[in-house]
């Protein structure tokens, strides 16, 4: 391979091999996150530039994982043998590479990267593939299998974020168990809502009923106000230890508490029956007003 040498009038010396890699890993990492999710994509440009390419590392594992097991990969006719293969190959690819700090895959490399750095290790890693692996069987859930779902699919995602927040600006213990709790909560409110928002597609499409004692095929609007009610209390609980987070992501955690309230509300005003037909979203003219929302409120 041949190398290009910098000149002797070069203001510094080039990046070596690796870290230029991590580069280039970073960068796809980011593209393919910003390229699925407009509200996430929004509510990044928000967090400061120092912990900002973390969270995007960490997300980018969570959209491939979630393409191997509902879009992309059965979509290119991978059958579900295939399909878990390649779920597990991922994971052993991650645990090799938080070992090693190297991966042939440019996102899983980004990921191990920042969670080297910030601390992520197994202990989140393999509750958020088991969840992956759960949705392969689309089974009723029972309560409790929900709890440890949601918690795998979610809320270890809000505690890697959180990991990389305070990597930058460390708390007291006392103050980073607050942390941790909110994080897991506002996780679960959004893994919730989603559950709510995507109802037609998970259940007529892929077969999956997550709520357990409720078909939703005949989801009432009593039982769609009891699950909305459920998801407040997780938003309330989270917003009570926003102001305790470093300055680094306060904003940005209000921005994404705040389109999550709105999501709730818009769920909330649409009929049970209408769920099963038609994804509720927030229009982009609403999420703008949201995000400049919270950086007056940031301010204050």
């Amino acid at each position: 391979m041949t190398r290009v040498v910098p000149s002797p009038a070069a203001a510094s010396s080039p990046p070596t091999d690796l870290a230029l890699y991590g580069q280039a890993a970073h960068r796809s990492a980011a593209t393919i996150i910003h390229e699925y999710s407009t509200s996430f994509g929004m509510a990044t440009r928000l967090l400061a530039p120092s912990v900002r390419p973390g969270v995007e590392d960490v997300y980018a594992l969570v959209r491939v994982a979630d393409e191997i097991v509902d879009g992309a990969a059965a979509e290119a006719g991978l059958s579900p043998a295939e399909i878990a293969e390649m779920l597990d190959a991922l994971e052993d690819d991650t645990e090799r590479a938080l070992r090693v700090g190297y991966s042939a895959n440019v996102v899983v490399h980004a990921f191990a990267r920042t969670a080297r750095t910030a601390g992520i290790g197994p202990e989140l890693t393999r509750p958020f593939f088991a969840s992956m692996r759960r949705d392969l069987d689309p089974v009723d859930f029972s309560a409790d299998e929900l709890s440890t779902y949601i918690y795998g699919s979610a809320e270890v995602v809000g505690l890697m974020c959180l990991a990389v927040f305070l990597h930058d600006a460390p708390v007291a213990d006392p103050v980073r168990q607050r942390l941790e709790a909110g994080a897991r909560r506002l996780g679960a409110a959004f893994q919730k809502l989603n559950f709510l928002r995507d109802l037609a597609v998970d259940y007529a499409e892929l077969g999956r009923s997550y709520f357990p004692g409720i078909d939703p095929a005949q989801l009432t609007e009593r039982q769609k106000l009891a699950l909305v009610v459920d998801i407040d209390c997780d938003l309330g609980a989270a917003a009570d230890v926003i102001p305790e987070l470093p300055a680094n992501c306060r904003r940005a955690i209000l921005a994404a508490h705040g389109l999550f309230s709105e999501l709730s509300d818009r769920i909330r005003a649409t009929p049970a029956a209408d769920l099963i037909a038609r994804r509720v979203s927030v229009p982009t003219r609403t999420k703008l007003a949201v995000l400049v929302r919270a950086t007056a409120e940031t301010l204050r």
